[in-house]
């Protein structure tokens, strides 16, 4: 398994955000599905990564840097997908564990989510949850919604 920084021309990644939408999509009212598209992932303050065995891509996912208005660098998890034939195996974890390192090594010290509370979002609960998340208020320009799981970790210093 191999963690790659971009891939956001890559068609298979388009592919997989298109999965990662449609699902989004299909499980949350549209005024509750925050996922970002290609275009919204290829901002300044994105940093995107795929996994890749060999040439099969295995997950997606990147963090946002937020407007810093507290202080603190605070840091937003976006477009975290693993293919349907890769779960199961901790490529979601590895790659998760690859952000918060990455995001760490930029100078962020919160890390925070924003994912849906129905069923379909459990699992993506129990993965944030063993890697330190907690669930908390809205952040940045949220608003409590009944649809939505807001989580959030500390990261310390560099």
């Amino acid at each position: 398994m191999q963690i790659r920084q971009g891939g956001l021309d890559d068609a298979r990644v388009h592919a997989l955000l298109q999965t990662h939408l449609a699902a989004a999509q299909a499980e949350s009212p549209p005024e509750s599905c925050h996922a970002l598209d290609v275009s919204g992932l290829k901002v300044p303050e994105v940093r995107f990564w795929s996994v890749w065995e060999s040439e099969t891509l295995l997950a997606v996912g990147a963090w946002k840097r937020l407007p810093d208005i507290h202080g603190g660098s605070h840091g937003e998890i976006k477009s975290m997908h693993t293919a349907s034939a890769a779960r199961g195996r901790g490529v979601g974890g590895a790659l998760l564990s690859h952000l918060i390192d990455d995001a760490r090594a930029h100078g962020i010290t919160r890390l925070s989510l924003e994912t849906g509370s129905m069923a379909y979002f459990h699992p993506a609960h129990a993965l944030y949850t063993r890697h330190g998340f907690a669930e908390c208020g809205p952040f940045g320009d949220y608003v409590l919604d009944p649809n939505s799981v807001f989580m959030t970790r500390e990261l310390g210093g560099a």
